[in-house]
């Protein structure tokens, strides 16, 4: 039986940053859901039972006794461990996508001190703007090859809070008994990519910046299927 493509947004952007990799895998006959993670940050924290019961919730939809590919872009990573245990459906696989890794055991910061001390200045009444809005243009522009997509991501994008990035998120012991891989597109995760080739697991390398599925949605299928299919 081949496995659904769950494929899991980061929590900063939305669901239209997997929509066009979700279109080919369709069309090559794979079956596919794509969680929406907008709502995560409303309320208080934690935050990270929320990532869970959206993907949950989607994954009701796949037919009982599908094996799920798990695949997590950026900080979305860092859930992948709860979404795993969380579930009760079988996972064939968990793909990281230029994404933050977990650590191998204790809870995971979301975001590193530097990040932080970026993200407190930019703060009003506790929330941050958008994600585009936090980087210069000359940063942004070379995410998108057409407006149309960047109108798309930007506006569905959440201002979360800045509690969001405070958070710490545990990691389940044994959330990584099945295969893992990661699929780099660059630099700033060249080095995480590197140790989850230390881990064991395969790693390709999708060269752009860090919305690259939505650029070569066409590649990054590709790379999922080839990452998720048995050694």
């Amino acid at each position: 039986m081949q496995p659904t493509f769950v494929l899991v947004h980061s929590p900063s952007v939305g669901p239209a940053t997997w929509r066009p990799v979700a279109e080919h895998l369709t069309a090559a006959g794979r079956q596919v859901c794509v969680p929406s993670l907008v709502r995560v940050g409303a309320g208080e924290p934690p935050f990270w039972p929320r990532v869970v019961d959206a993907v949950r919730e989607e994954v009701r939809r796949v037919p009982a006794g599908t094996p799920l590919v798990l695949v997590a872009h950026s900080n979305a990573g860092l859930f992948l461990p709860l979404i795993r245990t969380g579930l009760d459906r079988p996972v064939a696989g968990s793909v990281f996508v230029d994404a933050a890794l977990p650590a191998e055991a204790g809870p995971t910061p979301v975001a590193p001190p530097e990040l932080l001390a970026f993200l407190r200045p930019l703060a009003v009444h506790g929330r941050l703007p958008r994600w585009t809005d936090w980087w210069d243009e000359a940063d942004i522009a070379p995410m998108f090859d057409d407006p149309a997509t960047r109108r798309t991501v930007v506006e569905e994008q959440p201002t979360l809070p800045l509690s969001y990035y405070e958070q710490r998120v545990p990691v389940p012991e044994g959330w990584d008994d099945h295969p893992c891989s990661y699929l780099l597109f660059g630099p700033p995760y060249d080095d995480v990519a590197e140790r989850a080739r230390e881990r064991g697991w395969r790693v390709a390398h999708l060269p752009g910046a860090h919305l690259h599925q939505i650029v070569d949605p066409a590649g990054t299928a590709r790379h999922l299927v080839e990452l998720s299919a048995p050694l």
